[in-house]
């Protein structure tokens, strides 16, 4: 259960082995040991340029090498990691300085495990985990302290769950996920039906499936379906604070922020961005390659690709909210004006009359 050691620093030539359409300008076997920004790194650090905003810090930099676009290159200082997709390529070089413990494999003496489970080798359980019967966990699975697992879950390999998450049975989970603390996955829907006046609950028959590759933050949760399952597809990224309802479907490579609240039998398209704080109706679709911005109310399906925002009036397309955004912050002016008309034709109506 002791955590592996990591090296301290790396080359250039070892922290860009393996990217693709990158090159290094300057000293391949220049000595990196952190990332830092722009106006702030040190002279043993590596920094980024990819907003146009922080181009003012380059010629001064203290950092001893910087990730930058060609066509940023001539002006770098330094030694010049040059990438098409500089954020990219920072984010592949920063994992060599991520400082999460990595442990080896192990079940701590305090784990309590069930009947019949699968658990490999190679998969490290932290102190007070709970695994119910039946469970089947692959290779080099990590759960955290205090992790509860509930009866015929599968977990697929290289899956890493933090501490204090709970799954509820037969959810399961595929290969490289990443579920942070306080996260609950399986829990009921909120089905209810009302009779007399009282309300009757409904059922929750379905599951959880979450496919390889998703990451999903910090107090999610995540609802099992009515009938059928809540699905997440594969590269599904949530932020933290998401809820997601009773047969959900989430389509590949869609992102979530914070705050986010989707109802439930609602269909998410593939390659969506959805912005903090949105509220999504149930039973609605939203197709492929759709973004949604921050605090917007989606009360109807989406049919077709694009930048959508909700206002007083309602779901519109980006280009319409903004246009009435602009008119809505003149309408001040406009009213003056319209003072001014009214009284100008009142001084008309009087010279007539007279």
């Amino acid at each position: 259960m002791k955590p592996q050691q990591k090296k301290s620093q790396y080359t250039l030539a070892e922290l860009t082995n393996g990217l693709d359409e990158v090159t290094i300008l300057g000293d391949p076997q220049c000595v990196i040991s952190g990332v830092g920004t722009l106006k702030q790194a040190a002279p043993n650090q590596i920094a980024f340029l990819m907003n146009p905003l922080y181009k003012k810090y380059l010629a001064n930099t203290q950092a001893a090498a910087v990730i930058v676009s060609q066509s940023d290159a001539p002006e770098c200082p330094v030694n010049a990691v040059i990438s098409r997709d500089p954020y990219y390529t920072y984010a592949k070089i920063a994992a060599y300085f991520a400082d999460k413990p990595i442990f080896n494999a192990g079940i701590h003496p305090t784990v309590v495990v069930g009947a019949n489970c699968e658990i490999d080798a190679t998969v490290c359980i932290g102190p007070y985990c709970v695994i119910g019967d039946n469970v089947k966990l692959a290779r080099n699975v990590i759960l955290g302290p205090g992790t509860i697992i509930g009866e015929r879950v599968t977990i697929d390999e290289d899956t890493s769950i933090d501490a204090k998450v709970i799954i509820y049975y037969d959810v399961k989970i595929g290969k490289r996920v990443q579920i942070f603390s306080g996260t609950v996955i399986g829990s009921d829907g909120f089905g209810l039906a009302k009779h007399k006046g009282q309300w009757q609950k409904v059922p929750q028959l379905g599951s959880v499936i979450i496919e390889d590759d998703v990451e999903i933050g910090a107090n999610c949760a995540i609802d099992r379906g009515a009938i059928e399952d809540t699905v997440l597809e594969r590269c599904v990224k949530l932020d933290n604070l998401v809820q997601i309802g009773h047969n959900v479907r989430i389509g590949e490579n869609t992102a979530i922020a914070g705050c986010v609240g989707i109802a439930g039998s609602a269909t998410i398209g593939k390659n969506c961005l959805i912005g903090g704080a949105a509220g999504l109706n149930g039973h609605i679709s939203i197709t492929d390659n759709v973004m949604i911005t921050g605090m917007t109310a989606v009360t109807k399906t989406i049919k077709e690709a694009g930048v959508y925002s909700s206002g007083v009036g309602g779901l519109v397309t980006n280009l319409e909210w903004r246009k009435s955004s602009a008119r809505l912050h003149r309408l001040e002016q406009l009213n003056q004006r319209v003072k001014v008309l009214e009284s100008l034709l009142e001084e008309l109506i009087e010279r007539k009359d007279s």
